[in-house]
């Protein structure tokens, strides 16, 4: 059947039940009036087929989220076949548009179209093994980076319309820097579609207040409005919204499309507004049904689970299919969308094309835009590293040793993107003469204060939309971006997730976390982190860095610009740090471990950590002159990086097969040190609310305790042999402040 010139915007569809916001409606109608749609019978046939489809692979291993993809088969049609600029034969074309699942549970929405508009390794074959026990396959559950059209992992809901600011922010930076009069050369649009949950979800919403404040015009969220989630209507926990209102009051273009399981022309003339819209991004509700098509149509059943033979096969009777064949795709079904692969290749051969012309007159922004381009840093980062002998000697907070590295690294590499969640005073990331990261009509209290070139962050106090962003920029074309998140060490608990769902993409984003330690001091327990470098540095993929000074926070910093594919934490102190110029080496940190001062025949190793090294340091030294106890002294600032080691050099630093034990000291939970050391000196409680300068000496952290302490453990070694720690790990620091665990368990509970 031979497609009709149905014009969207023509007379033919003027009865399209879409509202436009503003003056969007004008910057429109050009464009629409372009876009040549196939005859309605046509669309409808395929719409069909799609979600016969969806069912089908559903029902193949009985698994899976056919719902929400078979209610949203016109925004896909919309989307991928008339609106969409990409490349099916090249799925990493520099300029082509992003589009994100931020409900990432109706995967198969993505992976059919993946395989509709010929993308080559979305074969038939790949896409049939939607839940099998295959390891290859290309359709996991949930959408994950690495597999061709898939611009980042989806799953845990509100990250992925966090990842799309994110995404939408890289273009805006990119295009701002190198855009010309005549070559836009980075001016691609960001799609995301989004459910109920997302909207429920605080980082989606921390993300969409973002885009709105940066005035993100290249940011189109496609909300498919069903009113489902799994445990049944919206309207059993959110009944009083109206997100309509939400949305504008938010600082976004609102449209709405009311028949959205069919009307694929409506749909498609919201989305070319939506590109059009030049002062603020989209927000376009579109009205939907979950499971269309079947006898659980708007049911929260036919979410997570497969409808059942018999269901699967009315819903190809209801659609006019045949019940018995299985895995249909007419080939009609192919040749309606096969026409985005030449469509495609045309449009990277007229950017292509424009990219050599941009060469000719801007031939220094063209090599560095090819750098960026190939997820390569601007400059040699490593002469910006401070030098040993500029470094301070004196106590020095490490919060401000990270400022020494990290600040001449922005401010000369402008891959880098720097921000923090409001604490801009404390964190030491601002550089001289910084430019914000704003829209540049933007005007504030404090006056212009930058524009989209801009490289410095403000992200408010928005600390898991911080990380969740800071994703979607790295994931932009690897490489190209470095983005620098900051704020204190507990906030990092907010930001797990995104910190987490960075380190399973290989998304290079480093974190700095200041405020590490109980020295924080009088803002208390509340801000002071005992357990959670327990989980970073339990989290795959992830570096979690504690450095002990000016030194090491060098080696930090080197150690985390070199993993390409992996993110890192660097974890420092608010409070003064003993210098060791003596002692600490940055190449000792990028191998995680190594030997900070040298003891021959000891008899016990300290392991000292980050802001707690003094303890070990000292503790070493009354060791010897208090109790004759020669100590040597390791400084172990990131365990996963002395993984990576060689057995060899492992062994040479902890001294695996010598008779003297290992003890290690920091103010944390122990968990995770049992691997390398048979004692620990550390923390069992939270913390507790006075000066910086009292408050170690609360949990007993005091040379002098401390080493009577290690001074028992090797007695036990040089009675019993250190087989009797073997398997044994002791807890040294058992002196609790009693008033801690009154308020908590009374008397009955206090340690003896």
């Amino acid at each position: 059947m031979a497609p009709s010139a149905v014009q969207v915007g023509s007379n033919d569809v003027a009865h399209l039940p879409l509202k436009l916001d503003g003056k969007a409606n004008g910057a429109a109608t050009k464009h629409v009036e372009n876009i040549q749609m196939e005859a309605q019978d046509k669309t409808q046939y395929v719409l069909k087929s799609y979600r016969c489809l969806i069912a089908d692979l559903c029902q193949q291993f009985n698994m899976g989220h056919p719902g929400s993809a078979m209610g949203m088969a016109a925004i896909g049609v919309a989307l991928w076949k008339y609106v969409m600029k990409y490349s099916p034969k090249n799925a990493d074309f520099f300029n082509r548009d992003r589009f994100v699942l931020s409900n990432g549970h109706a995967c198969l929405f993505q992976y059919c179209f993946l395989h509709l508009t010929g993308f080559k390794n979305m074969t038939f074959e790949q896409l049939t093994s939607y839940h099998s026990e295959r390891w290859d396959s290309y359709c996991p559950g949930h959408p994950e980076i690495e597999h061709e059209g898939i611009e980042v992992t989806t799953g845990p809901l509100g990250q992925g319309i966090a990842n799309a600011v994110g995404l939408a922010m890289a273009t805006k930076h990119l295009g701002a820097v190198y855009n010309k009069p005549g070559y836009d050369m980075v001016n691609n649009m960001t799609w995301v579609t989004i459910g109920d949950a997302c909207l429920q979800e605080g980082v989606g919403l921390e993300a969409i207040q973002m885009a709105g404040h940066w005035r993100l015009n290249n940011l189109c969220v496609i909300y498919d409005n069903n009113q489902i989630t799994c445990d049944g209507s919206v309207d059993i926990c959110n009944s009083a919204e109206d997100i309509d209102t939400k949305m504008r009051a938010s600082g976004y273009n609102v449209l709405n499309v009311e028949e959205g399981n069919w009307n694929v022309e409506a749909i498609v003339k919201a989305l070319i507004t939506a590109r059009a819209t030049e002062d603020k991004p989209t927000f376009i509700n579109i009205k939907t049904t979950i499971g269309f098509g079947s006898a659980k149509a708007n049911d929260a059943g036919s979410h997570g689970a497969p409808f059942g033979k018999d269901e699967v096969a009315n819903i190809k009777k209801n659609f006019g299919m045949d019940p018995n064949k299985h895995f249909e795709v007419p080939q009609d079904v192919y040749d309606y969308f096969r026409e985005a692969v030449p469509r495609g290749q045309q449009l990277e051969k007229d950017w292509n094309a424009l990219f050599a012309k941009y060469s000719s007159e801007y031939p220094d922004l063209a090599k560095d835009l090819q750098k960026q381009m190939k997820g390569e840093l601007l400059d040699d980062w490593q002469k910006y590293i401070p030098t040993k002998d500029s470094l301070p000697t004196a106590p020095t907070p490490s919060r401000k040793s990270a400022g020494l590295c990290c600040n001449p690294l922005a401010e000369n590499i402008r891959n880098f993107m720097v921000g923090t969640a409001d604490l801009t005073p404390s964190v030491n990331m601002a550089w001289k003469n910084k430019i914000d990261f704003q829209h540049p009509d933007l005007r504030t209290a404090s006056g212009p204060n930058g524009d989209y070139t801009g490289r410095y962050i403000h992200w408010g106090i928005r600390e898991h939309a911080m990380a969740s962003v800071s994703n979607g920029m790295a994931a932009f074309q690897k490489g190209c971006i470095l983005p620098v998140t900051s704020s204190f060490f507990m906030f990092y608990s907010y930001c797990a997730a995104g910190v987490r769902m960075g380190a399973l993409q290989s998304l290079q984003v480093i974190h700095i976390a200041t405020h590490d330690s109980i020295g924080t001091g009088e803002d208390g327990p509340t801000h002071q982190p005992i357990e959670l470098a327990a989980l970073y540095r339990a989290m795959p993929n992830f570096l979690y860095i504690r450095p002990c000074d000016s030194e090491e926070a060098c080696g930090a910093f080197m150690a985390a610009v070199a993993a390409k594919n992996t993110p890192s934490m660097i974890s420092v102190a608010r409070q003064n740090t003993v210098q060791y110029p003596q002692y600490s080496s940055r190449e000792g940190v990028q191998k995680g471990a190594y030997v900070f001062t040298e003891e021959a025949d000891a008899d016990v190793t300290l392991i000292g950590v980050g802001a707690e090294m003094v303890f070990a340091v000292d503790a070493a030294k009354v060791l010897k002159e208090k109790h004759g106890v020669k100590a040597r002294v390791v400084s172990f600032p990131c365990q996963r990086l002395f993984e990576q080691q060689p057995v060899e050099y492992k062994r040479e630093v902890l001294q695996y097969r010598s008779k003297a034990p290992r003890v290690v000291i920091e103010a944390y939970s122990v968990n995770g040190w049992e691997r390398y050391a048979d004692a620990g000196y550390s923390m069992h409680s939270f913390g507790h609310s006075l000066p910086r300068e009292y408050v170690y000496g609360r949990f007993d952290f005091d040379a002098d305790k401390i080493s009577d302490r290690v001074k028992t453990v090797v007695d036990d070694v040089r009675k019993e042999g250190i087989e009797s720690l073997r398997g044994e790990f002791r807890d040294l620091n058992t002196s609790y402040p009693k008033d801690v665990f009154h308020s908590a368990f009374g008397e009955s509970h206090v340690p003896a």
